[in-house]
């Protein structure tokens, strides 16, 4: 279809916005915002190398200096820096936002002095992926819409940490932009899943993707197989049977994929279908996962239940799970439905739960650690 056939982001959003006479526009002009600040995004990854933007951030730029650390504990990418401060700087002066929090950063950001403040809370992983940015991997960024609890007054101070801390339910759009052969923002704002692409001829996300759904049969899961010495036993269960392939118990062959860039994994499971599981395990018992509630998977799980697929903590809705604090760990099961609602299920019923496949037996391809 021709380009001037499609509808530009800000021409669907308009679209939306007239099936609800009283809005008042905040969050169209607050998506409009958070998509330039992928398109800003978009261009520094494009440039790679030529742009001086891959390799590791080092605090203050002086030699000898080591990487800088994120509140996460994870060693941050130039990228990782300059998507974090483009995200800021887009959003920060607009009038919708009472305020922000980042991945990146321990405590929200303050919408500076002199801007008005609004009535939404921006939630985002700036660089999802980032680790693998510099061997030019798809990498992408992640958002959520909270409107701030109570009545909003022009003269309120700066929301807490508490009014961040709302069930995944509560989002009121999410999105995430995908930086790979083409530049795509995956957007809901409540009324199913719409999937816009960059066109750079116009510098404008062009809607290409109506009405996104998840596919309801599959044959590809996405984990990864190196942690599986760790796993529980419903989420062994589940791999086993896969591997099992059509001689096994589910009666087909099914592809295992893992990108480690839960962004582009999405995406996939969008465009084609599968089950991705990033679940809790044993392998730091002190972290309840090892993805990020507020950030990746309650924006990620809105989505994918916005496109009829589901999203969960392998036993419980993610959306419903009420966050405990900013950073929060979790783990994160989504995609078909059936698939996920199958994980769930071997949760519930642990003790129909039998390891007794030689994929996990000794000097298998998945090692026990088990006698």
């Amino acid at each position: 279809m021709p380009t001037k056939n499609r509808s530009t982001l800000t021409q669907f959003l308009i679209e939306e916005r007239r099936k609800h006479p009283d809005a008042s526009g905040d969050l169209n002009a607050l998506i409009l915002n958070v998509a330039m600040a992928c398109k800003a995004i978009a261009k520094a990854v494009a440039l790679g190398d030529l742009g001086d933007v891959l390799g590791d951030h080092v605090a203050g730029g002086g030699a000898g200096q080591s990487a800088s650390v994120n509140v996460q504990g994870e060693t941050q990418k130039k990228l990782d820096v300059l998507s974090n401060e483009l995200f800021m700087r887009m959003n920060e002066w607009s009038g919708h936002l009472a305020g922000m929090a980042s991945e990146e950063m321990e405590l929200p950001i303050d919408i500076p002095a002199g801007f008005p403040r609004g009535k939404y809370l921006l939630v985002f992983d700036p660089l999802d992926g980032s680790s693998n940015i510099d061997v030019n991997v798809t990498v992408g960024s992640i958002f959520g819409v909270l409107r701030r609890p109570g009545a909003v007054d022009a003269s309120d101070g700066p929301p807490t940490i508490a009014d961040y801390l709302q069930p995944g339910s509560a989002q009121v759009a999410a999105g995430y932009a995908l930086y790979g052969p083409t530049t795509m923002l995956v957007l809901s704002v409540g009324t199913g899943v719409f999937g816009f692409t960059l066109d750079p001829n116009l510098g404008e996300f062009m809607l290409t993707h109506p009405n996104i759904r998840v596919p309801e049969q599959t044959q590809e899961f996405a984990i990864n197989a190196s942690n599986s010495r760790f796993w529980e036993a419903p989420v062994r269960r589940y791999v086993d049977e896969c591997l099992a392939g059509k001689t096994g118990p589910r009666g087909k062959d099914f592809n295992m994929r893992w990108i480690a860039s839960m962004v582009a994994e999405a995406h996939r499971i969008m465009m084609r279908g599968g089950v991705f599981m990033y679940p809790r395990d044993t392998k730091d018992p002190t972290k309840a996962g090892r993805l990020r509630l507020m950030y990746e998977a309650n924006p990620i799980g809105f989505l994918i239940e916005q496109a009829g697929g589901r999203a969960s903590t392998g036993e419980f809705p993610m959306l419903g799970i009420q966050p405990r604090e900013l950073h929060q760990r979790i783990g994160l099961v989504f995609g078909s439905k059936a698939e996920v609602e199958r994980i769930e299920e071997y949760h519930r019923n642990p003790a129909a739960v039998k390891n007794n496949s030689p994929l996990f037996a000794a000097r298998s391809l998945f090692l026990s650690d088990a006698p």
